[in-house]
């Protein structure tokens, strides 16, 4: 709760230098406005608070670009900036490609609407930050409705040609204390607020300190990597060399061969006019002379001929070396390339783990459900299957009692067979009884048909209610959904009204400032600042300006006077403490104030 006051507190006092400073320029801002940069930094801190840190297989990561990433997803007008942030070549890291994407919703004037839209889908935030975040308590909120009056400045960053990926920013309070020193007495226990955050900030200071030891130690494998390749390019260059000295030497030695070749034949043609003139008759002599000379011409042409070649030769092995070098710097381009793909080919197959693991406990959970209902069947059917056993039972009772009556009529039958006259009646009253028996036997047998007649029909009825028990436990899932659905709805009707309220609040207090600045604007627009050079007399009581009578600028209308013309001090919508007015401007805005007032 600390660190989230404190960020909190910082973010008000960057927000309100950057609006102030922005309009006492009242021009468009660049990368290299300081308030601005400090502005970035205090965001970057708040983005940065509750992250969770995910695991690669380089190391671990914790980047605030993730939860970025999901604007897009959520909001389709932030495309154009996510793919413009990923075609930039400078971008390596993660962290550049945050921080060009937050310069890019500045400059378009919907940083509040993006980081809205995050906050209103925190389920989706909860993978990247931690419960008690910034981003996912309500001082997330607030910081959204503080960055809606950015709206008001106009921004034009450059991203072409910064290092966005190695910048580590430090925050500046130097910048909030000289505003709290011009403010009133109302703004000094902001004042006490940014000292008492001492603590706090030296710990974002040691957590920058160590981020930078880390990308020291990248930067120094990055050039170990850069010094073996400048070592290869010097052992290129040595060899380049000195085939180039060979190459000189080689034609130094072919220009000493032909001067040595035309000095031995003007030698030869010397010797040859003065053997012509003076040995006629010896003939034969100089003509094998002569055809040694040119055997000797010959050679030496066609040893000049083998080094013009043996130089071509060098030449291509030069052109191929050249060649070779620039394969060499391709493939390390493409290896480079190869490793972005693989790492976001990496963080596709963990989403895609993710989904398949919850899917697989989703089916567990249901197989589970349907086990149960299986055993609750089972024991249904067990209770059927004790019934049918006692039924059977019985069954044999009735069969041994007939049994055992037909025995006793055959026993009877062997005693009366004498007395046939006399147990007659007893004979028809023993049939009456066999026929009840068998009666009874019947309706037995049609009763042991009918129970398991109503055998079939419960195993029909079991088979029905186990499909009826399988959708009714689909359509409790549904209703838990839906139920679930529907508590999640009414945080997020509760979650929207309450911000609807606080924004409701914010607009109604931007709506004042709004005012003010269109004064401001109208002031400006209406008058221009006046140079010094430009004046040299008071543009009211037109006395020529001296040592004596000095210069003083109107702060409302910007035209120079003197002294006794500017005396009037009023406060201005631009500025909070009463500043020099000319007597014109004094009246015009009394009657103004009047006029509002009423």
């Amino acid at each position: 709760m600390e660190e989230r006051a404190n960020l909190m507190n910082m973010m008000k006092l960057s927000i309100k230098t950057l609006i102030q400073s922005a309009l006492s320029l009242g021009r468009t801002l660049d990368s290299d406005f300081p308030p601005l940069q400090q502005f970035f930094v205090v965001l970057e801190h708040c983005l940065k608070h509750g992250l969770k840190v995910k695991k690669t297989f380089i190391g671990q990561n914790k980047s605030f670009f993730g939860p970025l990433e999901l604007v897009e997803k959520l909001c389709p007008e932030a495309s154009d900036i996510a793919t413009s942030v990923k075609n930039l070549p400078e971008l390596k890291t993660a962290v550049g490609r945050g921080r060009a994407w937050l310069y890019l919703a500045l400059m378009q004037k919907k940083l509040a609407d993006y980081l809205k839209v995050l906050l209103d889908n925190k389920h989706l935030l909860s993978e990247f930050y931690e419960s008690d975040a910034l981003m996912m308590e309500e001082e997330g909120a607030v910081i959204v409705g503080l960055l809606v009056g950015l709206n008001v400045i106009d921004a034009n960053l450059c991203l072409k040609g910064e290092d966005l990926d190695s910048q580590v920013g430090v925050i500046d309070f130097s910048l909030y204390l000289k505003e709290t020193q011009d403010s009133d007495g109302k703004q000094d226990g902001g004042i006490t607020a940014v000292l008492d955050q001492k603590h706090y900030v030296e710990e974002l200071n040691r957590h920058l300190s160590c981020t930078v030891a880390d990308l020291q130690n990248k930067i120094d494998c990055l050039e170990k990597t850069n010094s073996k390749l400048q070592e290869e390019l010097a052992a290129a260059t040595d060899r380049i060399g000195s085939l180039q000295e060979e190459q000189q030497q080689l034609k130094q030695q072919n220009e000493l061969i032909r001067e040595r070749s035309e000095k031995s034949v003007e030698v030869t043609k010397e010797d040859t006019k003065v053997e012509l003139d003076t040995y006629k008759q010896s003939r034969q002599g100089l003509d094998e002379m002569y055809s040694d000379v040119w055997k000797q011409l010959k050679e030496e042409r066609r040893i000049r001929l083998e080094l013009e070649k043996e130089l071509e030769l060098q030449i291509g092995m030069k052109t191929e070396m050249e060649i070779a070098m620039k394969l060499l710097e391709k493939d390390t381009h493409e290896k480079q390339d190869t490793l972005v793909a693989l790492r976001q080919q990496l963080e596709e197959v963990k989403a895609i783990n993710l989904q398949m693991f919850h899917k697989s406990q989703n089916a567990e959970c249901s197989l589970q459900q349907k086990k149960e209902a299986i055993s609750s069947f089972e024991g249904k059917t067990n209770e059927m299957m004790s019934a049918m056993k006692q039924m059977e039972e019985r069954l044999q009772h009735a069969e041994k009692a007939r049994q055992a009556a037909e025995e006793r009529c055959n026993k009877m039958k062997q005693e009366l067979a004498g007395r046939l006259d006399t147990c007659q009646q007893q004979m028809s009253q023993l049939d009456s009884k066999c026929s009840t028996l068998e009666k009874e036997l019947k309706s037995e047998k049609e009763q042991r048909q009918t129970l398991q007649r109503e055998l079939h029909q419960e195993k029909d009825t079991t088979t029905l209610l186990k499909t009826e028990l399988q959708q009714m436990e689909g359509l409790k899932k549904e209703l838990r959904k839906l139920q679930d659905e529907k508590q999640q709805l009414e945080k997020i009707c509760e979650e929207q009204e309450q911000a609807l309220q606080e924004m409701g609040l914010h607009l109604s207090q931007s709506k004042l400032k709004m005012e003010d600045i269109k004064e401001v604007n109208k002031a400006l627009k209406g008058h221009t600042w006046l140079k010094d050079d430009e004046a040299t007399h008071c543009k009211q009581c037109e006395k020529e300006f001296s040592i004596s009578r000095r210069k003083h600028h109107c702060r409302n209308c910007g035209d120079i006077f003197c002294n006794t013309c500017s005396s009037n001090e009023l406060a201005l919508p631009s500025y909070p403490k009463p500043v020099r007015v000319c007597d014109t401007c004094h009246t015009l805005l009394l009657q103004r104030c009047s006029s509002n007032s009423s």
